[in-house]
């Protein structure tokens, strides 16, 4: 029997997104930790929010964490 490999995950990739329930993707938006003294406060409350990550994009981040999907809702044990 063929041994099969397991794939490094890319652990800047699997911090910064998340996928949901029904398997969407989801990212943060950057600029959020400094220097926003001037900015508005409406702008602030939109960085907030998650954002889906483009089709394009999604299949990328996948390749970079595979197993992303699998352990968020199930975390591996040790």
């Amino acid at each position: 029997m063929a041994k099969k490999y397991k794939l490094k995950t890319h652990k800047a990739t699997a911090k910064r997104f998340r996928v949901t329930g029904s398997g969407l993707l989801l990212r943060t938006k950057g600029g959020k930790s400094h220097l926003r003294r001037r900015t508005a406060k409406r702008t602030k409350r939109l960085f907030q929010r998650m954002i889906a990550v483009a089709r394009a994009d999604a299949r990328r981040v996948h390749r970079l964490a595979p197993y992303l999907r699998r352990h968020k809702a199930n975390p591996p044990r040790g």
